[in-house]
């Protein structure tokens, strides 16, 4: 990767239950992120610093909800992810990578909406969940669950500007690793025209021809690909260091197989307009080793091999 690659972090908490995840930048960045990076011999790297984001203490989760069901802090979540979206439309228009570090998964809004302003994109969805819930089908309303479905404008979504990303089509979007969903999103995923494997498609076939199909999903008729890694979707025992983990996920071997496979065809392609890591909480973690593997998978993202 010839490319400048700019660092930009969301710490964000707002989208999830369990606190802890806005130090997820700060943990990735000690875990030696631009030593990994300058491995990987991208051209360079700066680093944007920290996106500010509301403490979830000094304010109201419901001061502001959709039609029906709910979704907390729904007004802060969408400042982030407006700012957001510009930080990663700004980077692109420089000529620069941008590397997003959460924080919960709902800044995948802001960095999909930036990544697609000016492209027509597909992507890539490293996940143990399907992220596709809505306000009305969340059991939760926690908006981690629901960035996808937000970017595609599924249900509540659809006339919602500071989510709904008109340059990405469903047909372009591919979820790897599913192993935990809801009822109603199992079946709106059913609905759509996402292409969706399984933990049990990677058992029966191997993660290297699944991955292999999904890029060809998202790279088809697309200007380019965001790659969005939730490190839950790895199996616990590799990254304990998640706020909802789930048995059974890919393992070390299996990742890096997965992240170096979406270097080689940006390599050959060009297609990479954006990466981001999600989901790291360091007090959930056992010695910073899943920030320490954040670090790993995106520098083999970003062109790091062994050989």
């Amino acid at each position: 990767m010839n490319r400048q690659v700019r660092i930009i972090g969301a710490p964000m908490d707002l989208g999830a239950n369990r606190r802890g995840v806005d130090m997820g930048p700060s943990a990735i960045r000690y875990a030696g992120l631009a030593a990994e990076l300058d491995a990987a011999s991208v051209a360079g790297t700066t680093d944007a610093g920290d996106l500010p984001v509301p403490r979830a203490e000094e304010r109201d989760p419901d001061a502001e909800q959709p039609s029906e069901g709910s979704a907390k802090f729904l007004r802060e979540t969408a400042d982030v992810c407006d700012r957001l979206a510009d930080e990663v439309a700004d980077a692109l228009d420089a000529g620069a990578f941008p590397l997003v570090l959460g924080g919960d998964h709902s800044i995948a809004i802001g960095t999909v909406r930036g990544a697609a302003r000016d492209a027509d994109l597909g992507t890539v969805w490293f996940d143990a969940h399907g992220d596709f819930n809505t306000p009305k089908t969340s059991p939760s309303g926690n908006v981690h669950g629901m960035p996808l479905a937000a970017v595609l404008g599924i249900g509540d979504f659809a006339d919602t500007e500071w989510a709904n990303a008109p340059n990405l089509r469903e047909e372009n979007v591919a979820i790897v690793g599913l192993r935990s969903l809801d009822g109603a999103e199992r079946e709106a995923i059913r609905e759509s025209e996402v292409t969706a494997f399984t933990m049990s498609d990677i058992d029966e076939r191997g993660v290297a021809p699944v991955v292999e199909d999904a890029l060809d999903v998202a790279t088809d008729g697309t200007d380019g690909i965001h790659v969005s890694l939730d490190m839950d979707w790895l199996d616990p025992k590799e990254a304990p260091g998640v706020g909802t983990p789930v048995r059974g996920g890919v393992s070390y071997r299996e990742a890096h197989t997965a992240l170096e496979m979406v270097g080689e065809r940006d390599a050959t392609e060009d297609v990479l307009r954006s990466l981001e890591v999600v989901e790291v909480n360091p007090i959930l973690d056992e010695h910073n080793v899943t920030a320490e593997l954040a670090t790993e998978l995106a520098a083999s993202g970003l062109g790091k091999r062994i050989l």
